[in-house]
């Protein structure tokens, strides 16, 4: 995880970084200062019940996500976005004035308009936030840069979290309060001084003052990218199930656990804590590259430990309320904090790699605009979970069953988006296959074209191997396989999620190897990547056979640059092939096997004989061995 870490050290990176960190730390010490206060001390603010309370201003702060995103993203595509940064932290120092009166006159309402205008201070700083990251960052960071920028959020919102809760429960707290938000502002004005220029990529464009028709213009640049918007729709679902989770966290520590407001702060701690720590994970678990098999990943364990929480959560109240040492040994405790702890670090899994997904694809001339897309369906969601929570908590739901719920319809919605595009579960079976059975080594993986069409070739050794070779390249492939194994049970799944391109002899089958090839050529010429394996068999006995005329036909018919790829590692394990017999060689199988692929230098399609191509793959084959 160094590399990931050494960005903090760049101009390019750092001072954004703790512009952001300073912010989330600020939303979140005032945030949460003002509900623990108005939780256990409700009566003396206002007769709503405490959990109505928490889930109202919980719908305040988000608000202003869903009225003025459209209008953010505009301005982030037009504007230099280190000038509104600076600017939007100038908001940040007025909003606080404005809390230190409400504070100051005691007035629920001002503490409230406070809380709304925080919430436009983060929809302001939104598209920024994430459109600046490609500007300054190379692809192969970005993965490490929004884990950490995720990470760096999470631990703000555990430390603000505490100091919030910590303050509301001191003497004179309204005081320190407001002075800690207000020195808090000034410095993240400070440090957004250090950030560097990120020039608009839209410097013409008018803006549109209309939020609700520049709002459908947004979503409508999004839905341009069918992945880009269910990831948009994944992302927001994740929202809507932290931010209800989050919101119930107070009364759920009074009520359930029977805790004071410090053991708020262990709650919020725990659960902030797991996502910082998944965050970081993601990019030493995705080898630095996108890898959006991750998301599965989190999904599961999102919905496991969810429900788990429910039926761990206690159901009777001590005598008396208790503070954070008595609470820990409490029986049951221990198994709610790791559940909770558990819920972020696989919630880290599930955003990081999305909102990479986002950025990657997205257009660069109006990505602002589908970040702003992305935070108006964002608040969308959690203004829509924030009500749904306070319907069903006021007609007797108790919290831990909300969170059963909640778990449940998050294993829905993620079947639902996985179901539209299969490539998050066919990336989630090949990550799974190379961290469990496999180590994965590479070399030259970057020799694969990152745009437009080649035919990669490579030994075929056996029945795993094109999973492999998805694994380490982050494009789609299309393969080209065996019309035996392409209807393989569970693997067959897996290959049609891959959109892979079943062929036979034509011995076997001529009608379905004259669509091969034609779907082969539709594939190049749409700019994919289409994989082949010229032997045509999987070896039994380790050799390289002969390479068939295949590749000689499709480049005659499509002149595209020839990839070839050596494997080495998995012949002898459990999913080659000896003797004819598949699975022949079980008593082999051991765990994280070393397996490793070599990628050779791009071969011009004048210059693809297929001997000649054999014998690079020789040559790349035994310079792994």
């Amino acid at each position: 995880m160094s590399s990931q870490f050494a960005l903090l050290k760049t101009r390019r990176y750092g001072p954004f970084f703790g512009t952001q960190f300073l912010g989330a730390f600020n939303d979140n010490l005032f945030k949460n200062a003002l509900v623990v206060l108005l939780t256990f001390q409700t009566t003396q603010w206002t007769a709503m019940k405490p959990e109505l309370l928490a889930n109202l201003a919980a719908g305040i702060f988000i608000l202003p996500f869903f009225l003025f995103s459209a209008t953010a993203g505009q301005l982030a595509d037009k504007f230099d976005k280190s000038r509104l940064a600076r600017l939007v932290k100038v908001l940040e120092i007025v909003i606080m004035l404005i809390a230190g009166v409400g504070f100051w006159l005691h007035s629920l309402a001002s503490l409230l308009f406070a809380l709304f205008l925080l919430g436009l201070h983060s929809t302001l700083f939104g598209p920024v936030k994430y459109a600046i990251l490609p500007q300054h960052l190379r692809e192969e960071e970005l993965v490490g840069g929004n884990a950490l920028i995720e990470a760096g959020t999470f631990v703000a919102i555990l430390i603000g979290t505490l100091f919030g809760g910590l303050l509301a429960g001191i003497e004179g707290g309204k005081v320190w309060i407001t002075a800690g938000c207000l020195l808090t502002a000034v410095l993240g004005y400070l440090t957004s001084r250090g950030i560097p220029e990120a020039p608009a990529p839209e410097p013409t464009l008018k803006i549109n003052p209309n939020p609700f028709t520049e709002t459908w213009r947004n979503i409508g640049f999004a839905r341009e990218n069918r992945t880009v918007f269910l990831s948009i729709l994944g992302i927001s679902w994740f929202w809507l199930f932290g931010a209800l989770l989050l919101a119930q966290f107070p009364a759920y520590a009074k009520n359930v656990l029977g805790g004071t407001e410090t053991s708020v702060t262990l709650l919020l701690g725990t659960f902030t804590l797991g996502i910082g720590f998944g965050s970081l994970l993601c990019e030493r678990l995705s080898a630095k590259q996108l890898e959006i098999g991750l998301v599965p990943f989190g999904s599961i364990g999102l919905t496991v430990f969810g429900l788990d929480l429910a039926f761990a959560s206690p159901t009777t109240l001590p005598p008396i309320p208790l503070s954070i040492l008595p609470l820990l040994h409490s029986q049951g405790t221990l198994h709610v904090l790791f559940d909770l702890f558990a819920m972020g670090l696989f919630g880290g899994f599930f955003i990081v790699p999305l909102y990479a997904l986002m950025q990657i694809r997205s257009d660069a001339s109006h990505r602002a605009r589908i970040i702003a897309a992305n935070n108006i369906v964002n608040a969308l969601f959690m203004v829509v979970g924030a009500g749904a929570a306070a319907g069903l908590l006021s007609n007797g739901l108790s919290i831990p069953t909300l969170f059963g719920v909640a778990a449940i319809c998050n294993a829905a919605v993620a079947l639902y988006i996985y179901g539209l595009v299969p490539e998050f579960l066919l990336r989630f079976i090949v990550w799974l296959l190379v961290h469990s059975v496999y180590r994965l080594e590479k070399k030259d993986i970057d020799r694969i074209p990152d745009n437009g069409p080649a035919l990669i070739i490579s030994n075929h050794v056996s029945f795993v191997d094109a999973l492999v070779i998805t694994a380490a390249c982050h494009r789609p492939i299309r393969f080209v396989m065996d019309h035996q194994i392409f209807n393989w049970p569970i693997l067959s799944f897996v290959f049609k999620a891959g959109r892979a391109i079943p062929i036979a002899s034509a011995k076997d089958d001529p009608v379905l190897l004259e669509r091969a090839f034609d779907e082969v050529s539709a594939a190049l010429a749409g700019g994919e990547l289409v994989a082949i394996f010229p032997e045509g068999k999987i070896t039994s006995d380790g050799e390289l056979c002969p390479f068939r005329p295949g590749i000689s036909r499709i480049l005659e018919r499509n002149a595209v640059p020839v990839i070839p790829v050596a494997l080495s590692g998995l012949w002898g394990s459990i999913f080659s092939k000896r003797d004819g017999r598949p699975l022949g060689n079980l008593w082999k199988a051991r765990p994280f096997r070393r397996i490793a692929i070599a990628v050779g230098q791009p071969v011009n399609p004048g210059q693809a004989v297929p001997e000649a191509l054999r014998n690079t793959v020789l040559e790349l084959r035994g310079a792994e061995k």
